[in-house]
C-alpha cells in the first residue's frame, strides 16, 4: 500500500461511525440504547478501578466505546461476493461459517471482521453476513420468483463497484476516494420504505417465512442492527424497561460468570414500519431491531466441546422468564471452570502471553517452560476476546424477532461448501485463528525473555514441540 493510501482500519473506522449515526437517526431507539450502555459501562468502571486498568492495559478500554457489530442479509451468491470485496477494502474477512436452518432461520452466515491484534485494537467493527437459502422455499413457483426479484436488482452504487475495483487494481484508497467510499458503500445499507414488489408478493413470500421476505422484498440488505458493547448485559436488560426500551425475554448465551466467556446476547423488540409497494398498498413491516452484546474469553475446541455439552443440559428444561433461566444456566455451567488460571492450563480458553518488562531468565527457555514462567512472575496471560458469534444465539436473536410463526426447524444439512462457493472464497476457521494469534504471542513473549538466545532463530519453537 501506498503511502498516499488511508489504511483499511482507518477506513472500517470511518464506516462504522458512519453507519451509527445512520442507524441513530432511523432508529432513534438505537441512540437511546447506545445512551443506557454508555451508563451502565461507566457505572461498572467506576466500581472497579482495577478493570478499568486491566481494560486500558490491554486495548480494551479503548475500543469499548466505539465497538459495534450489525447484521445484514443477502439474497444471492453474487450479491454476497459483491459484499465480501467491499468488506476487503476496510480490512474486513470471512471468518467462521454459521448455519441456522436448524433453528428454523433459511440462512448461513459468516462474520466479515478484522483478523489480526492491531487491526482488532483500532476497531473490531464487524458485520454479520448472511445468506438467503432459496432452496428452502418449498414452492418451486414461488422460489422462482424470489430468484428473479434477487436478480434484478443491484444492491451496490456503481460509484462503491468503481471504487472497489479501483482499490483492488491500486492496492488502496487515497483520502479523498476513502471518504466517497464510506459515503457510497453506506447507500447499500439504509432502509428503504418501499419495497420492491407488490402487496401479494409480499405477502406469500412473508407466508413461506418472514426473513424471506425481508430479504426479497427491499431494494438492498438494509442494516437489521447495531451491536454495542457492554460489561453488564445484566444491568442493561434490566435497566432497559426503564428507558421505554422493551426487551426480548431472554438473554442468549451462558450465564453471568466472574471470568465471562464467549458472548451474551439481548435485544429490544423489532419495530413495525410502514410501507408503501409497488402497487401503491400501504402495510407494514417487521424486521429492525436493537441489540446488546457482552463479550468473554474465547474457547478451545476443548472448551467449546464443554460449553455445547452443558448449553445442551441447561436447553432441556425450558424456563419461563429470564431469572429461572439464568438460575438454570448457573446451576449447570458450575462444571465450567470458572478462573483464568484453570481456563489456561486446562485448554479450555486462549490467551494472549507476555514477557513481563526486565524479567531476567539465566537459562534458555522453550515453551515447556511456560508454567515456570508464569509462577517465577517473567510471563503473564490475559484473555482473549471472543470475537465471533454463536450460532445458537444468532438464532435466538432472530426468532424472537420473527413473530410466531416462524418455522420450527429446516430438515436440510448445513451446507458450508456450497457457502463458500457463492462467497468465492474460504471462510477462516475462527478456533485456528484464535490459536494462531496465542501461538504468535507465546513465542513473541518466549523470544523477548530468551533475550539474544537460541530462540530468536527461525523456527526454534517448531523444532521444540
Amino acid at each position: 500500500m501506498s503511502a498516499a493510501h488511508v489504511s483499511s482500519d482507518d477506513i472500517r473506522d470511518q464506516f462504522s461511525k458512519a453507519m451509527s449515526a445512520m442507524y441513530q437517526q432511523e432508529v432513534p431507539q438505537y441512540s437511546a440504547l447506545l445512551s443506557l450502555v454508555a451508563s451502565v459501562n461507566e457505572a461498572v468502571l467506576a466500581a472497579s478501578p482495577a478493570l478499568r486498568e486491566t481494560l486500558d492495559a490491554h486495548g480494551e478500554l479503548a475500543r469499548l466505546d466505539v465497538e459495534r457489530h450489525g447484521a445484514i442479509r443477502v439474497g444471492t451468491p453474487k450479491e454476497l461476493t459483491l459484499l465480501r470485496r467491499m468488506f476487503a477494502v476496510m480490512g474486513m474477512l470471512p471468518v467462521g461459517y454459521y448455519d441456522l436452518a436448524p433453528a428454523g432461520v433459511p440462512v448461513h452466515s459468516t462474520a466479515f471482521r478484522p483478523v489480526d491484534d492491531a487491526a482488532l485494537s483500532r476497531n473490531p467493527f464487524r458485520i454479520f453476513t448472511s445468506l438467503l437459502r432459496l432452496e428452502l422455499i418449498e414452492d418451486p413457483e414461488l422460489r422462482q420468483r424470489a430468484r428473479e426479484i434477487l436478480d434484478a436488482r443491484r444492491i451496490v452504487t456503481p460509484q462503491a463497484e468503481a471504487l472497489i475495483e479501483t482499490f483492488e487494481r491500486q492496492g488502496g484508497l487515497d483520502a479523498e476516494q476513502a471518504a466517497q467510499f464510506v459515503d457510497q458503500a453506506l447507500k447499500t445499507f439504509r432502509w428503504h420504505d418501499q419495497a420492491t414488489v407488490d402487496l401479494g408478493t409480499y405477502q406469500r413470500l412473508q407466508q413461506a417465512h418472514r426473513l424471506i421476505a425481508d430479504v426479497v422484498c427491499f431494494k438492498g440488505p438494509h442494516i437489521n442492527h447495531l451491536t454495542p458493547r457492554t460489561l453488564d448485559i445484566d444491568e442493561v436488560q434490566r435497566r432497559m424497561p426503564q428507558v421505554g426500551i422493551d426487551p426480548k425475554a431472554i438473554i442468549e448465551g451462558p450465564p453471568r460468570r466472574r471470568c465471562p466467556i464467549l458472548l451474551r446476547q439481548t435485544s429490544f423488540k423489532a419495530l413495525e414500519e410502514p410501507i408503501a409497494f409497488a402497487d401503491a398498498a400501504q402495510g407494514h413491516h417487521t424486521a429492525r431491531f436493537g441489540e446488546i452484546e457482552q463479550r468473554g474469553i474465547a474457547l478451545t475446541h476443548t472448551g467449546r466441546a464443554l460449553y455445547d455439552r452443558l448449553l445442551g443440559e441447561a436447553k432441556q428444561a425450558a424456563e419461563a422468564d429470564n431469572a429461572a433461566h439464568q438460575a438454570r444456566l448457573a446451576a449447570v455451567f458450575d462444571a465450567f471452570p470458572d478462573d483464568e488460571a484453570t481456563l489456561r492450563r486446562e485448554g479450555l480458553a486462549f490467551f494472549h502471553y507476555h514477557a513481563v518488562p526486565g524479567a531476567q531468565v539465566a537459562e534458555p527457555v522453550d515453551e515447556g517452560d511456560v508454567e515456570r514462567l508464569m509462577a517465577q512472575g517473567a510471563l503473564t496471560a490475559t484473555p482473549m476476546t471472543y470475537e465471533d458469534f454463536l450460532p445458537v444465539s444468532a438464532a435466538g436473536i432472530f426468532q424472537s424477532n420473527l413473530g410466531d410463526n416462524g418455522q420450527s426447524g429446516y430438515a436440510q444439512d448445513a451446507n458450508q461448501q456450497q457457502f463458500e462457493q457463492a462467497l468465492g472464497v474460504p471462510v477462516t476457521d475462527e478456533v485456528a485463528l484464535y490459536a494462531k494469534r496465542q501461538q504468535a504471542s507465546l513465542e513473541q513473549a518466549l523470544a523477548q525473555l530468551a533475550g539474544n538466545g537460541g530462540a530468536n532463530e527461525p523456527g526454534f519453537f517448531q523444532q521444540q514441540r
